[in-house]
């Protein structure tokens, strides 16, 4: 689809009622979500299609604050072929800034009214290349800076988390030092007792509260069982980033999600924000108390992006005053 058509059509869906009137920033709640934020993996296909086009509706559609996938242009070459490999199985055509240079990015965010205020980067990338990623980050304004996933080989035991436990202290110390704050997203892995312990709460009590904040997926941790209100109650000030997307019915991992074959398998029963049975206003007013920063809506690889764009955005933004 070029650039023209697909803004004349997500145009069209807009104008002709997506956005409702009774969810309108006019009538947005006092605790409604501010600054509404877009994880990229939303729409990997289209970005890699109509890289600006896309853009250009995201910031039409309302959405204030980016989060970027990587590899990047300095992320390390092992990072990028792996990606390579599973983005031809996925169909993707790019990722990072697809092909712009940290410059480009910053002038288009600017022109859009957008910021781009996250990343998630691979392991190596984070270990190996800091001083690179401060320099693109302090271009492009991403300083929130965090690893999606735990490589499954890095944890096949208790002591792996302790070991990722004290690897992710450095990592946010050297962040940290470069003025940026890094962060650990999890998939739902790590929530089933190991050696006596649950080895997400060993993370929590192992790491740093300056140094390494928590980007918490509502999908994945309830895919896991976890009690996402007593995480964010026992947590304050930890859980700083969010990942809001629905479940169709509440569904939980049969192995706890310790590969990708278990993980790509929950995909079916993503939702749009809004259209499932997760208690997002519950989640949302908690975290909220809790010391949340940013929020992101995101439903990996959606196959309605504009319709995704629309109706999530519109209930974050106005949510009704009884769900508080």
């Amino acid at each position: 689809m070029n650039r023209r058509s697909f803004l004349e059509k997500s145009s069209l869906a807009i104008a002709g009622g997506m956005i409702a009137p009774n969810l309108s920033l006019a009538s947005k709640p006092k605790k409604a979500v501010q600054n509404v934020g877009l994880g990229l993996f939303t729409l990997p296909q289209t970005l890699g299609e109509d890289f600006l086009g896309t853009l250009q509706l995201i910031a039409e559609v309302g959405y204030k604050e980016l989060e970027f996938f990587g590899p990047f242009d300095f992320s390390t070459d092992s990072a990028k072929a792996s990606f390579n490999q599973m983005a031809d199985s996925l169909g993707l055509k790019g990722s990072g800034f697809f092909g712009r240079s940290d410059q480009e990015i910053k002038s288009i965010m600017d022109d859009l009214g957008l910021q781009a205020t996250s990343m998630h980067l691979d392991w190596e990338t984070l270990t190996q290349n800091m001083d690179q990623i401060a320099e693109s980050a302090n271009i492009t304004g991403a300083k929130e800076i965090g690893i999606a996933m735990i490589p499954q080989e890095l944890r096949p035991n208790l002591d792996g988390y302790k070991k990722m436990a004290d690897e992710f202290n450095k990592v946010g110390e050297a962040a940290k030092k470069k003025g940026l704050t890094f962060h650990y997203h999890n998939h739902g892995y790590g929530h089933r007792e190991l050696e006596g312990k649950i080895p997400f709460q060993l993370m929590l009590d192992e790491t740093d509260p300056d140094l390494v904040k928590m980007e918490m997926d509502i999908f994945w941790f309830t895919a896991a069982g976890a009690d996402i209100l007593g995480y964010l109650k026992d947590n304050p000030g930890r859980f700083e980033l969010f990942h809001i997307k629905d479940m169709t019915e509440i569904k939980t991992f049969s192995n706890g999600g310790e590969d990708m074959s278990e993980i790509f398998g929950m995909f079916p029963y993503l939702a749009d924000a809004g259209d499932g049975v997760l208690d997002i206003c519950a989640i949302v007013e908690q975290a909220q108390k809790s010391g949340a920063k940013h929020f992101f809506v995101e439903k990996d690889m959606t196959t309605t992006p504009k319709e995704t764009l629309v109706k999530s955005y519109n209930f974050l933004t106005g949510l009704p005053e009884k769900c508080f």
